[in-house]
C-alpha cells in the first residue's frame, strides 16, 4: 500500500524560504511521475513542480521556475520541495502526489486527476 506523508510548511514572511519533504513508502515505480501540487482558497488545484523519480528531469509551473526546487533522495524515498522567495500568491495547501503520467510528459504533468497517490496536503501561509 502506498502512503505519502509530508512534513515541513507553516507562515513565512514574503521573501522567506521553506522546504517540504514528502516521504513515500510501497511506492517503488521510478518511471511515474512524482510532484508537487497547491490550492489556494476559492481556486483550483495547481500543478507545482515535477520529477522523474528514476531519471530526474523536472517540471515547473512558469510562476515559481527559478524560486521552487524539486528534488528527490531515492535512498529514503523522500520527496523535497525547496520554496525559496517565497510570495503571497503562493500561499496555499500544498499536495505530495505520486504515480502520474509515465516520465511526466511536458504537456500534461501538471493535470490531478492523472496521479493515483496524495498526501494529506500541508499549509503554506506567506505575509506580505
Amino acid at each position: 500500500q502506498v502512503q505519502l506523508v509530508q512534513s515541513g510548511g507553516g507562515s513565512v514572511q514574503a521573501g522567506g524560504s521553506l522546504r517540504l519533504s514528502c516521504r513515500a513508502s510501497g511506492y517503488t515505480y521510478k518511471t511515474y511521475c512524482m510532484g508537487w501540487f497547491r490550492q489556494a482558497p476559492g481556486k483550483e488545484r495547481e500543478g507545482v513542480a515535477a520529477i522523474v523519480p528514476g531519471g530526474g528531469s523536472t517540471f515547473y509551473t512558469t510562476s515559481v521556475k527559478g524560486r521552487f526546487t524539486i528534488s528527490q533522495d531515492i535512498a529514503s524515498h523522500t520527496l523535497y520541495l525547496q520554496m525559496n522567495s517565497l510570495k503571497a500568491e503562493d500561499t496555499a495547501m500544498y499536495y505530495c502526489a505520486a504515480g502520474g503520467p509515465y516520465d511526466c510528459p511536458s504537456g500534461s504533468w501538471f493535470y490531478d486527476w492523472d496521479y493515483d497517490y496524495w498526501g494529506q496536503g500541508t499549509q503554506v501561509t506567506v505575509s506580505s
